[in-house]
């Protein structure tokens, strides 16, 4: 992988976006890679013309940021001017191309990076588990001759990224669609608070949950695009001082049934964080064991996508992916009454968490209980619901709590990969990049030596 300040500095020292469009096309082309998988559309005509222009600006000195002429990829989900957003279905073939970008889309570009092409991911990014049996799953770069789950749903996403067919990729995330496919791949993965980029332009799951978030080999990676889609300059990342950090380590549930790899990873992370000088504290935390209950009916996620998929599935349902139809289908009998004490509750939830919280610069974490499983295992319905239920569980508390998050990976060189979990809070973006960035110097593969 290569990240985006490497790419601007090997773009400073010469080299050209045109080198590094034409080296992310060769390895999507490369017949025994993923390519096939990961990508449902390549732009490499649009992507090739794009580079040759940025390479102009660059030689007239005006280029119109740091990283621009950077490859990108897409998620299906995103409008993209000229293009049918298909969110990984089938039933959306003959919907009209959309007449303009989505505004995170329209910001990367005006900010000079390039989409090379539009993500596979889990049909309509219902399900953390990345599986599409219309366009095949792409395969988790660890342990591809077993043919392992990627995680979702930005599943193309975070795949594009670890097999250096992007720098980075767009995603969403509305239970853990950055975070868990970031974590079972080994990359960084953010989720920043609700409604801080723009969704106009994405097809949406939840109108109360969806954020958009980049998926990236570090976090100054994801900090940066962040800043972009945002609005802002990107600046660089000042991580902050480990010593003195309150960290918040929750005991009710997250820590349920790990397994021995992610119970590794997270020990040894927490223990190389405290010899770095951060305070640790254990806290119950019971309040996140009421999200079960207040997603018994299927929560936010499936009343509110029925609510838009309603009349699509009267007139294509026999289209969709079965077990996706029948998630989204949960919603169908929600009342109006149920839908209010949702939102009452989850209200409610967000004050009493707050109170506790207040006194910490973040909640740790792992991002999700197991590492990535072999995709043939989850050909039974009820294993597939068992591990759907165990990754979406801990990235799913900063969703209902409407706070920004990150996963880092945590993992020793050459074991599965996994995802450490950074909770931060409501608006507090910023600064959780910045303590993010601490932590990955000391817990990331990425930023240590083997």
């Amino acid at each position: 992988m290569r990240t985006l300040a490497q790419s601007a500095r090997d773009m400073e020292a010469g080299a050209s976006s045109r080198s590094l469009v034409e080296e992310c096309l060769t390895r999507i082309a490369d017949p025994a890679g993923e390519g096939r998988r990961v990508f449902l559309k390549v732009h490499a005509d649009a992507a090739r013309a794009t580079a040759d222009w940025i390479d102009s600006l660059c030689r007239h000195g005006m280029a119109p940021s740091r990283f621009a002429g950077i490859p990108i990829s897409v998620k299906d989900l995103f409008d993209m001017a000229g293009d049918v957003t298909m969110s990984g279905s089938v039933a959306l073939h003959d919907a009209p191309p959309a007449a303009a970008d989505a505004v995170a889309v329209a910001r990367l570009r005006a900010a000079g990076l390039i989409p090379i092409g539009r993500t596979n991911m889990t049909e309509f990014a219902f399900t953390g588990l990345g599986i599409n049996p219309h366009y095949d799953t792409p395969r988790n770069p660890y342990d591809r001759a077993t043919g392992r789950l990627p995680g979702g749903s930005s599943s193309g996403a975070a795949v594009s990224v670890t097999d250096g067919m992007a720098v980075a990729g767009l995603g969403t995330d509305t239970g853990g669609s950055c975070r868990i496919p970031a974590a079972l791949c080994g990359i960084v993965g953010y989720k920043p608070t609700a409604k801080r980029i723009p969704l106009r332009g994405v097809l949406p799951l939840s109108f109360s949950l969806d954020s958009v978030g980049p998926l990236a080999p570090t976090v100054a990676c994801c900090a940066a695009l962040d800043a972009i889609m945002v609005g802002e300059e990107a600046t660089d990342l000042q991580p902050f001082p480990l010593r003195g950090l309150r960290l918040a380590a929750p005991q009710t549930v997250v820590l349920d049934d790990l397994d021995a790899t992610v119970s590794r990873g997270y020990v040894a992370a927490l223990s190389a964080l405290s010899r770095a000088g951060a305070g640790i504290t254990d806290i119950p935390l019971h309040e996140i064991a009421e999200i079960a209950a207040l997603n018994g009916r299927g929560g936010f996620a499936a009343s509110e996508a029925y609510a838009w998929h309603k009349r699509l599935i009267e007139a294509k349902g026999a289209l969709y992916d079965p077990r996706v139809l029948m998630r989204i289908m949960r919603g169908k009998d929600m009342d109006a009454a149920e839908y209010i004490e949702l939102n009452r509750g989850r209200a409610d939830l967000i004050r009493r968490v707050a109170a506790i919280t207040s006194h910490y610069d973040a909640l740790v974490m792992p991002t999700v209980p197991i590492i990535a499983p072999p995709l043939a295992e989850l050909e039974a319905e009820e294993r597939y619901r068992k591990v759907n239920l165990q990754v979406l569980r801990n990235p799913t508390v900063a969703n209902m709590l409407d706070r920004c998050a990150i996963s880092l990976p945590c993992h020793r060189h050459g074991e599965a990969p996994v995802g450490l979990m950074l909770i931060g809070e409501h608006g507090g973006d910023c600064r959780l990049f910045a303590i993010a960035a601490g932590i990955e110097a000391i817990v990331s593969p990425v930023m240590r030596p083997a």
